[in-house]
């Protein structure tokens, strides 16, 4: 398996969820097998067959986070060289040149994406369109709806 290029608090966050999954629901999820076994024939039972079903999502999440952490690629923006350009990891604030509207997203790993967070992936339209390019730059992003011009107003590795 390659590399799995995320930031260090992406890394974070996936090792939050891991732990709570093995201390918390794993264990929860035991409790509530046991309890449904105590309770007689486990052919017609929806307890049973639910907490079973629980049980397998759970250890599924498990393996792939424990996969994806094992072959993660941990980068920090502070420490990287960059130079003033936006590289993985920074954040870069833009403004669209036609509605004036301003963003902040910071360019992060496919797993770490959340447009909700302004966390986009490298791999998308804007993040590709935006690497290696400096503060005061204009960039063209080729979208769906055509294609939009935005100035890089700043660029932060934090």
């Amino acid at each position: 398996m390659s590399a799995i290029p995320l930031t260090v608090s992406g890394v974070e966050r996936l090792q939050k969820e891991l732990h709570r999954l093995k201390t918390v629901e794993r264990p929860e999820i035991i409790n509530a097998i046991a309890e449904a076994r105590a309770q007689g024939d486990l052919s017609e039972n929806a307890e049973y067959d639910a907490a079973r079903e629980r049980q397998a999502f759970v250890e599924g999440r498990i393996q792939e986070l424990e996969g994806t952490l094992s072959n993660a690629q941990v980068i920090n923006p502070a420490e990287l060289d960059a130079e003033g350009k936006a590289v993985f990891g920074a954040t870069v604030e833009i403004e669209d040149l036609e509605s004036g509207n301003r963003v902040s997203y910071q360019i992060v790993g496919d797993l770490e994406a959340d447009i909700r967070e302004n966390r986009i992936s490298v791999s998308s339209p804007v993040a590709r369109a935006l690497i290696g390019k400096g503060e005061g730059d204009v960039v063209e992003v080729k979208a769906p709806a055509g294609v939009r011009e935005y100035e890089i107003l700043s660029i932060s590795y934090v």
